[in-house]
């Protein structure tokens, strides 16, 4: 564990202490988060904040952190989690767990997602106790393990064993908004306040089975290329909900003219889709928010050359907009690929809440006086993260970590990918807008 005194300034050095955090190789699977985890408590015990560790498995523990407040406000709570995914067969620039600082950017594998936002989430709680701030509510800091596999190990088992940790915290901050994004030339802070669902499919295709030398018509390999064929060529159906609805006129809000007019045909059903091929990179996630959406991704069947399978079996990655259920997607589903397949639902991940946008404006304040070329809006991811699971809880969950950045759509597409990196200067922008939130949070009602 950290303890000499300048191990107590990474406050005013996000980079340097996110250079740290990269150097833990916490690949998931396995994870073995807990070193990476070890390293962040004793940067916060050292400054005095209390730590409670909670873990499933001792390689893979969670850190709940609590710098008390005056009690004015309910508890708070800012959620990061500190594994990240696979390197193999990416061909990177410069080692991935280096942490390397080349050309003013950190690189390394979750310099983006989401290890530099947790940096900046300790950073400011650690300028927080260095400025002898005592906040209006307690202010809780949650080090996640497994996110990228689901929180069994994490956020999933912590909320389903031990509530009694967040007990009375309605609103908290995560992954996914803050982030500059760009449109028309314009500078845009998405502020996620909602999510998809995650609703996993299988869809059964059957046919006459026999010996591979006979000619066969109807089979499940003829049936699986008409389904595959036909998800490929067609989107589903558009589905407006009403957080997405918000995202889209915020967005339009920050532009003018024929920009602002072609954002808001978005709403219009019989124009999204075209609209949409229009928008290129910003675009695609446009469409999946506007739309359910499935993807094959794992064919299983047949088990020798010779044998005709009669059985073959896809599995699907659905998601579902707000406010949609799994009998919609089938609907949809339906609607493309026809009555071939038998189609049933694996896993359903409800997040269907409605949005409390109580602490949204506190968020888009503090983002317009840290950039005023800039335009905060409601944003819908079209994933999940760790924001689901503590809504079981009650809490209202925000995509709120701040990164300026530069116009380049290259570099958000280093996420999960190779020669992932974040501007140094970026995380400094980063931990002044976390910090901020802290002074400013109080009583709501």
């Amino acid at each position: 564990m950290p303890t000499d005194d300048g191990d107590r300034g990474f406050h005013e050095r996000p980079a340097e202490l996110l250079q740290h955090l990269i150097r833990y190789d916490t690949t998931n699977p396995p994870g073995n988060e807990a070193a990476c985890v070890s390293f962040i408590q004793g940067l916060l015990e050292n400054a005095g904040i209390e730590t409670t560790i909670r873990a499933l498995d001792p390689n893979r523990p969670s850190l709940i952190a609590r710098l008390k407040g005056r009690g004015d406000a309910p508890p708070f709570l800012m959620q990061g989690h500190v594994d990240v995914v696979t390197t193999e067969k990416q061909d990177w620039t410069h080692p991935p767990f280096s942490g390397d600082l080349i050309d003013g950017y950190v690189w390394g594998r979750g310099a983006l997602d989401m290890k530099g936002a947790v940096a900046c989430m300790v950073a400011a709680l650690l300028r927080a106790v260095d400025r002898g701030m005592t906040p209006a509510g307690d202010i809780l800091l949650a080090v996640l393990p497994d996110e990228e596999a689901g929180g069994d190990y994490g956020a999933r088992w912590l909320v389903k064993e031990h509530p009694e940790l967040f007990e009375g915290v309605r609103y908290s901050i995560g992954e996914a908004g803050g982030e500059t994004t760009y449109l028309e030339g314009r500078k845009l802070y998405p502020i996620q306040v909602s999510e998809k669902q995650r609703c996993e499919m299988r869809a059964v295709l059957r046919g006459p089975g026999g010996h591979g030398s006979l000619p066969t018509r109807g089979g499940a390999m003829g049936k699986l290329g008409k389904m595959l064929s036909a998800m490929d060529a067609n989107r589903l159906p558009v589905r407006i909900s009403e957080p997405s609805r918000a995202m889209v006129e915020g967005i339009a809000a920050g532009l003018d003219g024929q920009a602002r007019d072609m954002v808001l045909a978005l709403l219009d059903p019989e124009k999204t889709n075209s609209v949409l091929d229009r928008l290129g990179i910003i675009g695609r996630g446009l469409d999946a928010v506007l739309h359910n959406t499935a993807n094959a991704t794992i064919v299983s069947g047949g088990y020798k050359v010779n044998v005709i399978p009669s059985e073959i079996t896809v599995g699907i990655d659905g998601r579902l907009v707000p406010g949609a259920t799994p009998d919609d997607m089938i609907e949809d589903l339906r609607g493309v690929i026809g009555y071939d397949a038998d189609l049933e639902v694996v896993t359903y991940d409800p997040y269907d809440v409605k949005p409390d946008m109580k602490l949204y404006g506190v968020m888009a304040d503090i983002l317009k006086e840290a950039d005023p070329e800039g335009t905060p809006f409601p944003y819908v991811l079209s994933g999940v993260t760790d924001g689901r699971h503590f809504a079981k809880l009650g809490i209202q969950n925000y995509g709120f970590t701040p990164l300026l950045l530069p116009d380049d759509p290259s570099l958000v597409m280093t996420v999960h990918d190779a020669d992932e990196r974040v501007p140094a200067e970026a995380l400094d922008f980063g931990v002044d807008c976390t910090y901020k939130l802290l002074e400013r949070y109080g009583p709501l009602d």
